[in-house]
């Protein structure tokens, strides 16, 4: 299968590098460029590719708020992998808030770009233990807010709780597993269910909604 990509970038040279890269492998097909956010939505809506490869700071609209346009559009099934030179607690914060599947920086080796790219469209979230922990560090430093409501929350068994604030603390399936004294299959099978009974489209998604519901806090003895 070929995966479709749309690069949103306001700089020519960056996107002909990113262009020349994905255009090189197989597996890959760059269907549109756009030099700022506004452009990139409106590229999402007409050609709706597999992946958005977003920049951050951009004129017209910057790449976080052309996210959410993306992703908070039931019309698109675009997932977005934002790449940028700004390795800021803030921007990574903000990029998963709006709905990005995955952050990287634009000075990523092209295997690990490629590697990301294919994870992501599979359906995971590609954020570095690095990143989850500044996110994490991020929800410890926003003013303490009530619990949002989440029906779906009821719908989770024990298990499957217990599942949820591991992963809110940044850990793979495999070290779920591990603390859980379960195969790694098993694990798996847990997490897919985890995100499917919540109606989010990653982990990444999970983690946030965990924290804006209470299950997780950050300080709590969950997060050892």
């Amino acid at each position: 299968m070929t995966l479709r990509v749309v690069i949103v970038d306001d700089q020519e040279l960056m996107r002909a590098g990113f262009t020349m890269i994905l255009n090189a492998q197989p597996d890959f097909e760059v269907v549109g460029e756009a030099e700022h956010g506004r452009a990139g939505v409106e590229m999402c809506r007409q050609v709706r590719p597999d992946i958005v490869m977003m920049d951050i700071r951009m004129p017209e609209m910057d790449g976080i708020e052309a996210t959410k346009l993306i992703t908070d559009d039931p019309t698109i099934d675009t997932k977005v992998l934002v790449l940028t030179t700004f390795d800021l607690d803030e921007y990574v914060y903000s990029a998963v808030r709006a709905g990005a599947s995955g952050y990287l920086l634009k000075d990523t080796p092209p295997q690990e770009l490629l590697a990301a790219l294919r994870v992501i469209a599979d359906g995971n979230a590609l954020l570095s233990p690095s990143v989850t922990k500044r996110l994490i560090e991020e929800f410890a430093r926003q003013p303490e807010t009530e619990s949002i409501d989440s029906p779906q929350l009821g719908d989770l068994t024990e298990r499957e709780l217990e599942v949820l604030r591991l992963l809110a603390t940044g850990l793979s399936n495999r070290e779920i597993a591990a603390a859980l004294y379960i195969g790694d299959a098993t694990a798996k099978t847990h997490v897919s269910r985890v995100l499917t009974k919540l109606g989010v489209r990653d982990r990444v998604q999970a983690v946030v909604l965990a924290y804006e519901a209470g299950v997780v806090r950050p300080g709590s003895p969950s997060e050892t």
